[in-house]
C-alpha cells in the first residue's frame, strides 16, 4: 500500500509538472489570440463609429462648402472666415499648404477621407471649385468617448469569459492526452518496482553466502573469481538499495537513534574495500572515536554508500581515498578525474551522468541530497579537474 501510495505522489508531482509547463503557453498563446481578437473588434467597432459620423461630417462639410463659396463671391464685402459652434474647420490648397485653420490638431492624414487623431475626428472633403483657392477642406469634431467605454466594457467580459472556457478546454485536453502516456509511465513505474522487489531475495542471498566463505582457504585462482563474484553482487546490491529508496520516494519512516558515526563509517570501509581492491585503490581512514550523530542508521548508510561508492568510481588506478572524521564534520576525498565548473553545479540533479563510461543512473548524489535536506546537514563539494574531489559534511 506505501508503495502504490507513493507511486500516486510521484505521478501527480510529474503530471501538475506537466500540466503547469503546458498551462503557461496554453494561457500565453490563449491571451496572444484574444488581444489579436480584441484588436479585430476594436477596429471594426471604431470604423463602424466613424462611419456614423461620417454621415454627420457629410452635412457638416456641405453647410461649410456653401458659406466658403459665398465669402469667395462676396469676399471684398466680408472677409471673415465661415466658423460654426458645432465644428472646427481649416481649408487647405493644392500643395497641402494650409490657408487658415480653426482645428484644435494640425496634424492632417491627406492620404484618409476619415480618421481620429488626439480625441479629435477629421474629415477631408474637396470642393468642386477652388474657392478662395482651397483645395482639401479638413471639418473637426470632438471624438465621442461613448463607444469607447462600450468597446472596452464588452472586450472587459469577453476576455474574462473567453479565457475562462479555453482553459478549462485546455485542461480536459492535455488530461486526455496525457492519459497513454500516464498509463505507461505507470506501468513501467510498476514494473521497475516488482523488478527491484524480485531482486532482493536472490541479490542478499549472493551477498551473505560470499561473506560466509573462507577466503584465505581457497587457491589464488578462486579467490579471485569469488572476489569477481563479490564486487558484482555489491554493485548490484547497492543499485538495488538506491532503486528501492526512490522508489519509496523517500516516505520510508525514519528509525531516529544515536548512531555511532564512527563504526559505522569503518563498517561502509570495510565493505567497499572489495570493490577498491579491484582498482588498487587504498583507503586512508582517520575517524575520531565515538563520534555520535541523531539520524536514521539506514539513510545514514545510504549516503555514506553513495559518497564512498562514488570515489570508488571515479578514483583513478592505484588512487587514494582519503576518510576523515571529527565531532563536526566527516570529509571523503579521492584522487580521481575531478569535475568542471558546471559539472559541481548540476550535481544533485537526478539522472544527470557526466562520464558515461563508468555506470550507474545519475541517482546517487540525488539520494545523498534528499538525506541531507532532511536531517539539516550541510554538503560541500570541491572538486580540481584531475586532481580529485572532496566532500565536507558538516552537522
Amino acid at each position: 500500500m506505501l508503495v502504490l501510495k507513493n507511486l500516486d505522489i510521484d505521478l501527480f508531482r510529474s503530471e501538475k509538472k506537466t500540466l503547469l509547463g503546458f498551462f503557461s503557453l496554453y494561457t500565453i498563446l490563449c491571451i496572444v489570440i484574444l488581444i489579436f481578437i480584441s484588436y479585430l473588434y476594436y477596429s471594426f467597432q471604431k470604423d463602424l463609429m466613424l462611419q456614423e459620423q461620417r454621415v454627420k461630417l457629410q452635412e457638416y462639410s456641405s453647410d461649410f462648402v456653401f458659406r466658403l463659396k459665398d465669402l469667395h463671391i462676396n469676399f471684398d464685402k466680408y472677409k471673415y472666415y465661415p466658423r460654426d459652434e458645432k465644428f472646427k474647420s481649416a481649408i487647405y490648397d493644392s500643395s497641402k499648404k494650409r490657408i487658415f485653420s480653426t482645428l484644435k490638431s494640425n496634424e492632417i492624414n491627406f492620404d484618409k477621407v476619415i480618421y481620429v487623431i488626439d480625441d479629435k475626428i477629421h474629415f477631408i472633403t474637396q470642393p468642386e471649385s477652388y474657392y478662395l483657392g482651397t483645395k482639401y477642406i479638413i471639418i473637426e469634431i470632438p471624438e465621442d468617448k461613448a463607444w469607447l467605454e462600450n468597446v472596452y466594457s464588452f472586450l472587459f467580459y469577453f476576455v474574462f469569459i473567453a479565457l475562462f472556457f479555453m482553459l478549462i478546454l485546455g485542461y480536459f485536453l492535455l488530461k486526455l492526452f496525457l492519459k497513454p502516456m500516464k498509463d505507461a509511465l505507470y506501468l513501467l513505474d510498476r514494473f521497475i518496482k516488482d523488478t527491484t522487489h524480485e531482486l532482493n531475495t536472490p541479490v542478499s542471498t549472493i551477498v551473505t553466502n560470499i561473506e560466509m566463505i573462507k577466503k584465505a582457504s581457497l587457491d589464488e585462482k578462486l579467490s579471485k573469481k569469488i572476489n569477481r563474484i563479490d564486487i558484482g553482487a555489491k554493485t548490484i546490491s547497492n543499485i538495488y538499495d538506491d532503486l528501492t529508496y526512490l522508489t519509496l520516494n523517500n516516505k520510508i519512516i525514519s528509525n531516529n537513534k544515536n548512531v555511532n558515526l564512527s563504526r559505522l563509517i569503518e563498517q561502509r570501509v570495510e565493505y567497499f574495500h572489495t570493490l577498491a581492491n579491484a582498482k588498487r585503490i587504498d583507503f586512508v581512514v582517520n575517524i575520531k572515536n565515538d563520534v555520535y550523530l541523531f539520524i536514521d542508521e539506514k539513510k545514514l548508510s545510504k549516503l555514506l554508500d553513495n559518497l564512498l561508492s562514488n570515489a570508488i568510481k571515479y578514483n583513478k588506478l592505484s588512487g587514494v581515498i582519503k576518510v576523515t572524521l571529527n565531532e563536526k564534520h566527516l570529509s571523503i576525498q579521492d584522487s580521481g578525474k575531478g569535475m568542471s565548473k558546471h559539472e559541481l553545479e548540476n550535481l544533485f540533479i537526478r539522472y544527470k551522468r557526466f562520464d558515461s563510461s563508468v555506470g550507474g543512473f545519475g541517482i546517487g548524489l540525488s539520494i545523498v541530497s534528499l538525506i541531507a535536506k532532511e536531517y539539516e546537514l550541510d554538503i560541500k563539494f570541491t572538486s580540481k579537474l584531475d586532481k580529485g574531489t572532496k566532500v565536507i559534511i558538516t552537522w
